[in-house]
C-alpha cells in the first residue's frame, strides 16, 4: 500500500518536471534570471530573497548557498533571505504580516538589487507588496510562482512558473532544483 504511494510520489515529480523542460523558454528564463542576478552582484549590489513557509526555507537556502559555499570555493556573494524572526514579528506585529517583505525591501533595498521573490500560488499578498516595493525602487524582481502564475505573472519583472496544479510539494520540489542551478550559474559567472 504506501509502496505505491511513493511510486506515485516518484512518478508524479518526473511529470511535472519533463512538462517544465518541454517549454524551452524556461530553460532561457533560469539563464537570464542568473545573468541578472550576476550583474548586479558584480555592480556591487545584492540580492534579497524571501517567501513563506517552505518558500522561506527555499529563500533561505538560495541566499545561504550565495553567501557561503555551494560547489565551489570562492568569496561569499552577496545575498540576503528576509527571514530573521524578530525583524518578522516586529514587522507583522506594527505593520501587519502583508507588509512583512515590503517593509524590508524599502529600508534595505537600493536601485541596482534584485528581488529573489518566491511564491508556489502567485498569490501571498505579502510576496506581491515586496515586489510593489521593488518597483518604487526600481529593484528588478524575479519571482519563482506555481500554478497558474497568480497574480505575481503580471507584477514581476522577471517569472519562472511551475505549470502544476496539484499539491504544492512538486512545486516547491522544482523550485530547489531551479535554486540550484541558479546559484551554480551564479557562481560560474561571478568568478568570470
Amino acid at each position: 500500500m504506501h509502496e505505491n504511494i511513493i511510486i506515485n510520489n516518484l512518478e508524479e515529480a518526473v511529470v511535472v518536471l519533463q512538462n517544465f523542460l518541454n517549454n524551452n523558454d524556461n530553460v532561457q528564463k533560469i539563464n537570464n534570471s542568473a545573468s541578472i542576478m550576476s550583474n548586479a552582484v558584480l555592480s556591487g549590489n545584492k540580492i534579497i530573497s524571501c517567501g513563506n513557509g517552505g518558500s522561506m526555507s527555499d529563500a533561505m537556502h538560495f541566499a545561504e548557498e550565495l553567501t557561503g559555499r555551494f560547489r565551489e570555493n570562492r568569496d561569499g556573494i552577496s545575498a540576503i533571505a528576509i527571514s530573521d524572526p524578530s525583524y518578522i514579528t516586529c514587522a507583522a506585529n506594527d505593520f501587519g504580516y502583508e507588509n512583512v517583505f515590503s517593509r524590508f525591501v524599502n529600508a534595505v533595498g537600493k536601485k541596482g538589487d534584485v528581488l529573489f521573490a518566491i511564491s508556489t500560488s502567485g498569490n501571498s499578498q505579502n510576496i506581491i507588496n515586496a515586489v510593489n516595493a521593488a518597483k518604487e525602487k526600481q529593484i528588478f524582481s524575479i519571482c519563482l510562482t506555481g500554478n497558474n502564475g497568480g497574480k505575481l505573472k503580471d507584477l514581476c519583472d522577471l517569472e519562472i512558473r511551475i505549470e502544476h496544479f496539484g499539491y504544492s510539494d512538486r512545486i516547491q520540489e522544482m523550485h530547489i532544483k531551479i535554486i540550484h542551478t541558479l546559484v551554480q550559474l551564479i557562481e560560474i559567472k561571478v568568478k568570470q
